[in-house]
């Protein structure tokens, strides 16, 4: 196996260690054609292995495997959603505000809801392609992006009715790495977090793209605008690159932490977490520019996480919410 096909096993095989307790909680009684398209019905919406996670306005919408998407409007207690008429992977999820939002996953599947998490509609799906789509963001209720494996890219401009297919940079090597989370930089800037330590960044909302390669060899697979303008990116083995230019250059920070790093969290008090595998966390004060690292006790891979009420994050992972220290 390749360095690069090994870093998306990394991320998407770790699905089959939860993946038959979710399925075994299928409702019984559904029609058989149903129970094949919807997402299963899940007993403990607790333990729903989760791989992504957003706020929608004040509720918490988190989704993961099977197509199930969990929700909280208290950041304490989840419900599933109503209605999910797909149960493929879902990895990312982008809110526009607390009513419409879209998910995308495997097979290029890209749904999408209009009232926060409760009912979803298929937009796309290609059911036997095995094309992963890792990330989904939408300028507005109709420009939107989706991005995945091997420089994957998709667009829509009628809000997902329609997509069509195209590359970032038309360089080979370049224009076919994996592409991981894309994220806005405010003033019409979006970046692409990717693989080899490259960084894709548009100045035009998405319409054209240009690669800024960093010093790091290794992928990133998460990125951030934090509210003081600068730009965080983080990936395999704690790496952390900063941008203080608007993403023209970027500049490795000292994380204090050889795991990789999944996710990235902003307080209205402008301090900074990072979550990542064996229970990593990094802290970052609202004034100083490094980390501190900690380590969980139950050393939980942690896959995602949106700011709670106060200091304490809400966190996910592939067995489900994770509570406790």
């Amino acid at each position: 196996m390749t360095g690069r096909n090994c870093i998306l096993a990394t991320l998407l095989s770790l699905l089959a260690i939860a993946g038959a307790t979710a399925s075994a909680h299928a409702e019984a009684d559904k029609p058989a054609e149903e129970t094949l398209r919807s997402a299963p019905h899940i007993a403990h919406v607790e333990r729903a292995p989760i791989i992504a996670a957003a706020r929608a306005g004040k509720r918490i919408v988190a989704a993961g495997d099977y197509g199930v998407v969990i929700l909280s409007d208290d950041a304490k207690t989840f419900r599933q959603a109503r209605d999910m008429p797909t149960r493929t992977v879902l990895t990312s999820l982008f809110f526009l505000d607390d009513k419409r939002g879209w998910a995308a996953g495997h097979d290029g599947t890209v749904v999408a809801t209009s009232d926060g998490g409760e009912t979803w509609r298929v937009l796309r799906e290609e059911r036997g392609k095995e094309r992963a789509l890792l990330s989904v963001w939408f300028e507005n209720e109709l420009h939107g992006l989706a991005v995945g494996q091997f420089g994957l890219v998709l667009e829509t401009d009628d809000g997902g009715k329609t997509w069509r297919e195209r590359k970032l940079v038309e360089d080979g090597q370049a224009g076919d790495r994996h592409l991981y989370a894309i994220f806005p930089g405010g003033d019409g800037l979006v970046f692409v977090a990717a693989e080899s330590g490259a960084i894709f960044r548009s100045a035009d909302t998405g319409r054209t793209w240009k690669l800024v390669q960093t010093a790091n060899k290794g992928s990133f697979w998460t990125g951030a605008r934090l509210a003081d303008g600068s730009l965080l990116v983080a990936g395999m083995r704690g790496h952390i690159f900063r941008s203080d230019d608007k993403g023209l250059t970027w500049n490795e920070t000292a994380s204090g932490t050889m795991q990789s790093l999944t996710g990235i969290v902003e307080h209205a008090d402008g301090s900074v977490d990072l979550i990542g595998m064996s229970g990593v966390m990094l802290a970052r004060k609202s004034k100083g520019l490094s980390f501190e690292p900690t380590l969980r006790a139950d050393r939980t891979n942690l896959t995602a996480a949106v700011a709670g009420e106060g200091p304490v994050d809400v966190l996910f992972s592939l067995s489900g919410l994770v509570t406790g220290q």
